[in-house]
């Protein structure tokens, strides 16, 4: 019927369905986007894989074939987009306790030739240039730069990290600049509960709970102990040099487009009492597909393996939002328990019909439903629903409420809620080579009620690997000619097996709901915790600043590379040459 049927690895269905309808010259109708999963999205499928899809449609198109496209790695990394590099300047103002009165930062992000999502990108890189601080008066500006290298898109955290490892250099800064431990700068400068809670973009942190998770995980790692031990350590041994570091994360979870901070679903019960279930999320290995079925199973009260998932298709939800912004549990679980509560209403109406009794006297429960006095087997209900021509199928739809934003006046509430993490990490730096190796790391993170802990510890873990992979090591280069030499596994170096902590422990807060109507009050995991790995970048530059008693910050750019880290070495010890004192010769003379 002059209409194209695409299958594509990406976070955004409904977007190449757009965009291959444009380039065929057809309406969207004609068009239908099939995603059972991808292998890793992590954002860069969330515009990028639009190109080869719609090259695909059109020789399709011409041709009247069946049409594949595999890029190789090379060419795969050489043409899309990467997460955007940040050039970042502030001036900040203190008192004599470390505390922030004002501050200044410009944070320029590198664009590449076209803008793609570069706007909302800079734009949550501005709204998370406070991570957990209060700034006293702040003026942030974001400058999206136009440059000639490929156009840069979204990556997990989309310009947060950005913007955090900008004011986690900061109170790095003022810790030195003081001869404070950095946590007790970083403490101080806490969001409070009920003063000095106001974001520079006037949305008020509600519930905040770093001060006790970081208190918590101050004791459980041991770090003032460590702390000592580590000084005592660096002391003694002139090559090898260790590094302690605690930083917290609080990530705002919405999308920065408000309009985009929706979701459907399309939920289908069978005469057999199994249940179909399409969502507009993607299953990027995030386990997103296995919560949202938690979700219908726990509506109805029925056993997971009741509940069939089929691919993110467009023509069963329409108008999807792209999985991403850490929201895919959040509304495509709540749409999915919308269309579930539909169906579960229904069934509780026809059974207090049926059986004569009221709809308090309906109740699911273990596959069961209890009428009263008498228990009847869910298909048994759902058979009797049928005959009695109940519709047993519904589609679910939610919005997340109470977000706004005035652009115009840079003021409101772009986001729902705040995730909070705590990560303290140790390593030990040869300061000869400049290589490193992580030792510890102590990971303590909000996720709220969990709706599957095994998967969000998975995520958390994952996360911290990744953003430290990002502050470490992944470097890219660009040779005179603008060609990317860093094109593939030989020389895009990503974290491996071997440069994990030696020792990883990771705990999920306990006995927290989250506050805010989020799907049985748990919440997003997906990007948060990369800003744990902030930690290790930290931890780095304590252990070189070990090499001129703490009092001066290394300046090691992101990625700490053993290169660059050995050029910090190099810094701090000219600065320790200098500032050493002229010792004068003793001439002996007889008198």
């Amino acid at each position: 019927d002059g209409g194209m049927i695409v299958y594509t690895s990406t976070q955004n269905p409904t977007e190449v369905q757009k965009l291959v309808a444009e380039v065929l010259g057809v309406p969207m109708n004609k068009v239908v986007i099939d995603m059972r999963r991808m292998g890793g999205g992590f954002g860069g499928k969330e515009t990028q894989a639009s190109m080869p899809a719609c090259m695909c449609a059109v020789i399709a198109h011409l041709t009247g074939r069946p049409t594949k496209m595999r890029l190789p790695r090379m060419e795969d990394m050489t043409m899309t987009g990467k997460r955007h590099p940040f050039y970042v300047e502030y001036d900040v103002g203190f008192d004599d306790d470390g505390l922030l009165q004002g501050i200044q930062i410009d944070l320029a992000g590198n664009c590449g030739y076209s803008p793609d999502l570069s706007g909302s990108i800079v734009d949550r890189a501005m709204f998370h240039s406070d991570n957990a601080y209060y700034l006293g008066d702040a003026t942030i500006h974001g400058h999206r730069c136009k440059t000639n290298t490929a156009s840069n898109t979204a990556y997990r955290g989309f310009g947060g990290p950005q913007g955090m490892v900008a004011i986690e250099e900061i109170m790095d800064a003022v810790a030195r600049e003081l001869g404070k431990d950095p946590l007790e700068v970083r403490k101080r400068n806490y969001y409070g509960k009920t003063e000095r809670n106001v974001t520079p973009y006037y949305q008020t942190v509600e519930h905040n709970m770093l001060e006790e998770m970081t208190a918590e995980l101050e004791a459980s790692s041991e770090y003032a102990k460590r702390r000592e031990e580590i000084r005592a350590f660096n002391a003694s041994s002139p090559i090898l040099k260790k590094g302690l570091s605690l930083t917290p994360v609080k990530f705002g979870i919405s999308f920065t487009a408000s309009f985009l901070n929706q979701a459907g679903a399309l939920v289908h019960v069978y005469t057999d009492g199994s249940i179909h279930l399409n969502h507009g999320g993607t299953e990027m290995g995030q386990g997103l597909n296995i919560k949202v079925a938690q979700v219908v199973a726990e509506v109805f009260q029925v056993d997971i393996e009741r509940i069939q998932i089929t691919a993110t298709n467009t023509d069963k939800v329409p108008n999807t939002s792209p999985t991403a912004a850490s929201s895919g549990a959040d509304l495509n679980g709540k749409a999915a328990q919308n269309a579930a509560q539909t169906i579960k209403q229904r069934l509780v109406e026809f059974a207090a019909r049926h059986y004569n009794v009221t709809e308090e006297d309906v109740q699911f429960k273990n596959g069961q439903v209890r009428i009263r006095d008498r228990f009847v087997a869910f298909e048994e209900l759902i058979q009797q629903a049928y005959f009695g021509q109940v519709s047993l199928s519904a589609t679910g739809f939610y919005r997340t409420p109470k977000i706004y934003y005035d652009r115009d006046q840079a003021r409101g509430r772009p986001f729902y809620y705040f995730a909070y993490g705590a990560a303290c990490s140790e390593v030990i730096v040869d300061t000869l080579t400049g290589e490193y190796r992580m030792l510890r790391s102590d990971i303590l993170h909000d996720v709220g009620a969990s709706l599957n802990p095994a998967i969000d510890i998975g995520q958390v873990e994952g996360g911290f690997v990744q953003g430290m992979g990002w502050l470490t090591m992944e470097e890219l280069v660009w040779n005179d000619k603008g060609k990317l030499m860093t094109s593939g596994p030989a020389s895009y170096k990503v974290p491996a097996v071997a440069d994990m902590p030696l020792d990883l422990r990771v705990k999920l807060v306990e006995n927290r709901k989250n506050p805010e109507d989020t799907v049985f009050h748990s919440k997003a995991v997906g990007e948060p915790p990369f800003m744990l790995g902030i930690s290790v970048w930290c931890a780095i530059k304590d252990a070189v600043a070990s090499l001129a008693d703490y009092k001066v910050q290394p300046k090691i750019d992101a990625p700490a590379t053993p290169e660059r880290v050995l050029w910090g070495v190099e810094q701090m010890r000219k600065l320790k040459q200098q500032a050493a004192p002229i010792v004068e010769p003793v001439v002996e003379t007889a008198h």
